[in-house]
């Protein structure tokens, strides 16, 4: 390579040989991956797979739930209240005394002192 003020001059040899270095560290071993239009064939199926097979189970879980809220209102529970419950439990502590607190506030501010 040339290196002059005005202007950089590289011949077409330092190009290819600066694209096969470039091609050495960024490319998988042969084998490894097929590549297609770029893409590494071979870890995108991965991916895909793992994907789809958590899909089936978070499907299979749904599922699950669905059947104990089914059971837990055939044995007279209400689900609207056991729904309400799990959000409450998932909040700290503090995010719980918080809401309640508000809660109470705008009640009274609208006359509800039953609330």
């Amino acid at each position: 390579m040339t290196y002059n003020p005005d202007h950089v001059t590289i011949d077409q040899e330092e190009i290819e040989e600066v694209t096969e270095k470039f091609q050495q560290h960024t490319s998988p071993p042969i084998g490894h991956n097929t590549n297609v239009g770029g893409i590494a064939a071979e870890r995108l199926r991965a991916f895909v797979e793992r994907i789809e097979r958590l899909e089936d189970e978070r499907k299979g879980i749904q599922d699950d739930i669905k059947n104990i809220f089914l059971e837990a209102n055939g044995t007279g529970f209400d689900v609207k209240i056991l729904r309400e419950i799990l959000k409450i439990r998932k909040q700290d502590e503090q995010e719980r005394r918080e809401k309640k607190e508000l809660v109470e506030l705008y009640a009274m501010a609208l006359g509800m002192d039953d609330v």
